[in-house]
């Protein structure tokens, strides 16, 4: 018997904070990213800012080019083994982040770390929306002397806007433009950089500056990189093809996995590969700032849309769409998806991204941890407690078992703000502080108090019922009979994309 929510009575009920079109699972048949869309999206977002700068930094500390490229990889494999637990979330159940939060956090509870999470996607919205401004006038200031990045800001954002209110598709689409767009301008300063450091004399495989960076505290640094992303993957991956059916987990996540573990890490190396080749030959990482500096007329043109449409990938998939969803949690059922991209480029522009960028790295340790806190949450929920299994219907019941004191659980309020606090005393370490702590922190409370005195249904029955994928079917919500039910491919209402994410 499947699993589903009791049925109201004839009056009209109270709206319910808990429901809203964007953020109800997604069926089997509205997941249209196919493996190569998902392996264009993570190479357009790849080109984040930071990774070039993090490139430079490492050479900059003291380490070799090889050591650094080598330990971004690394660093971001790492990651990608607790992205791709995280990805099994959307995978599964068609949840995003917000709404799966509800089960560890409660169904008020939630709000507290994704409207957090939220907030620092529309910083990095913000922050990639202005270079992207930056270079538009560069462009414009080239060919007309006419400059103004705060014009540029503001219509870059309403562009981006429009762009991701269109929907999941719509971001597929023009990652599968920016991609080969990244890896062009990327080859381009490669041999430009090479170029020159092969005029000056100098030899950029045996650079040295002297410096003492720590191969630990650098390691650390690079997984902070994709950390907020981590959490939040199942916003993405509930749109991505999988198997009906298959209960394996590396053949369910087959498409998440190629991803995640191939065109990430490798592109990422690259990418930081470019930042110290770029702070080594002109001592400046920044891309913007060295294609300006190497390029004139129509080469400098083209390379500074490339960059455009870099940041503007890169913002849709890795900082709009999180951060949409996760206000949409929050206010629903009055912020539709759309109003929610809105507001994340209100809350963007509201940080003044301009400044937070000459303070990235400050910015970049003090969420690490919080970061890491709620992944070791999210792991130990669905993996060691629940096995996998969730009660959905409940998940959208504001009286259900998840509501637990008042819609909040206490054991992961506990646990996270510990965890986050402890990540604090050292912020180099975060992530490796943040995690495990959390982890145990979470999982000691809940079987020693929490679930004594709330029960959830998909441990105490933890059969194929609270199961989706793995068993070949879909949790659809019916806004007539405000009832949930688990339905097979065939049996699903609709085929086809949703209409707005």
């Amino acid at each position: 018997m499947d699993a589903s929510t009791p049925r109201r009575g004839s009056s009209s009920p109270p709206a319910n904070h808990l429901l809203e079109e964007s953020i109800l699972p997604t069926w089997l048949n509205q997941r249209p990213i196919s493996l190569l869309g998902f392996v264009w999206i993570w190479v357009g977002l790849a080109i984040v800012i930071v990774t070039f700068q993090y490139g430079a930094n490492g050479v900059e500390g003291g380490l070799s080019l090889p050591t650094v490229m080598l330990i971004v990889l690394a660093a971001t494999m790492t990651l990608s083994v607790i992205m791709t637990l995280t990805a099994d979330i959307g995978t599964e159940h068609g949840l995003s982040f917000a709404v799966f939060l509800r089960a560890p956090f409660g169904t008020v509870g939630t709000h507290v770390p994704s409207v957090s999470r939220g907030i620092v996607a529309a910083c990095w919205f913000g922050i990639q929306t202005y270079l992207g401004a930056l270079a538009i006038n560069g462009l414009v200031e080239y060919w007309t002397g006419f400059a103004s990045w705060p014009l540029w800001y503001a219509l870059f954002l309403v562009v981006q806007i429009v762009n991701v209110a269109l929907g999941i598709k719509a971001i597929e689409r023009l990652a599968s433009v920016a991609a080969p767009c990244i890896l062009a301008v990327s080859l381009w300063m490669y041999y430009t950089l090479d170029g020159i450091a092969d005029l000056e004399g100098s030899n950029i495989w045996t650079f040295a500056s002297g410096g003492d960076l720590s191969l630990v505290a650098f390691f650390l640094i690079n997984m902070v990189v994709w950390a907020p992303l981590a959490v939040d993957i199942p916003s993405i991956t509930r749109f991505i093809r999988t198997v009906p059916g298959e209960r394996r987990f590396l053949r369910r996540n087959r498409n998440v996995l190629v991803a995640q573990f191939v065109a990430l890490p490798l592109m990422q190396a690259w990418i930081s590969f470019i930042g110290a080749v770029s702070f080594i030959v002109t001592g400046d990482w920044n891309p913007i700032d060295v294609i300006q500096g190497q390029s004139t007329g129509f080469v400098l043109g083209i390379l500074l849309v490339m960059i455009i449409l870099a940041q503007w990938s890169t913002n849709t998939a890795a900082n709009v769409v999180p951060a949409a969803l996760n206000f949409v949690n929050a206010a629903a059922p009055h912020l539709s998806y759309r109003s929610g991209v809105v507001l994340a480029g209100v809350v963007g522009t509201a940080v003044m991204p301009w400044l937070l960028q000459d303070n990235l790295f400050t910015f970049l340790s003090y969420y690490g941890g919080f970061i890491a806190a709620i992944a070791g949450i999210m792991v130990c929920d669905y993996y060691v407690l629940r096995r996998r299994r969730l009660n959905v219907p409940a998940l959208y019941d504001p009286q259900g078992q998840y509501r637990y004191a008042s819609g909040f659980n206490p054991a992961a309020l506990i646990a996270w703000f510990g965890a986050s606090g402890a990540a604090l005393w050292q912020p180099d370490y975060a992530y490796v502080i943040g995690f495990p702590v959390a982890f145990a922190a979470y999982l000691l409370l809940m079987r020693t108090w929490i679930l004594r005195r709330h029960p959830q249904a998909e441990i105490d029955d933890p059969g194929d019922t609270y199961l989706a994928t793995s068993v070949g079917r879909s949790w659809v919500y019916d806004a007539e009979t405000r009832t949930f039910s688990r339905r097979t491919v065939d049996e699903l209402p609709g085929k086809g994309d949703r209409a707005d994410i």
